[in-house]
């Protein structure tokens, strides 16, 4: 018997596959489903690459970021302190938004940190969330292209 995924003629036969016959009443053997994987080389969902920050023409890397994190739906943390539980709310919900703020921070945070060169990501890498690196980079650099 041939059927799909098994090209064996004998597929009654599954002592070779780990499995036990009860296991398995019809002896089919299901197909195997492969999905293909799309590797990006570049996380910047708009094609271009953006340059690193080394100190020099920050407004033009600040529209440039900025531009890219409203692409990946993250430029809302630039505004917003990070969530915090409040005391006494323990429901699922609360929680499982804290989680998705702090993922949400994480990658905000580390797009502007890749998005620096590394002299400036050592100096900037210990902020402690995606809006105050977002703050102490304009601080510093909108004031000096002025």
């Amino acid at each position: 018997m041939n059927t799909i995924g098994n090209t064996d003629t004998n597929s009654n036969d599954t002592s070779n596959m780990g499995t036990s016959k009860g296991s398995n009443p019809t002896g089919i053997i299901p197909p195997v489903v492969v999905l293909p994987i799309t590797v990006h080389s570049n996380s910047v969902p708009h094609g271009e690459k953006l340059e690193k920050f080394i100190g020099v023409e920050f407004k033009r890397w600040h529209q440039k970021m900025l531009f890219c994190l409203t692409t990946l739906n993250l430029a809302k943390f630039l505004n917003e302190d990070p969530l915090a539980i409040q005391e006494g709310e323990n429901n699922r919900a609360s929680w499982n938004a804290l989680d998705a703020s702090k993922h949400s921070d994480f990658l905000y945070k580390n797009y502007i940190l890749n998005g620096l060169d590394n002299t400036l990501y050592n100096v900037n890498c210990s902020k402690k969330s995606a809006k105050d690196l977002w703050e102490s980079l304009e601080r510093k650099y909108k004031t000096e292209d002025a």
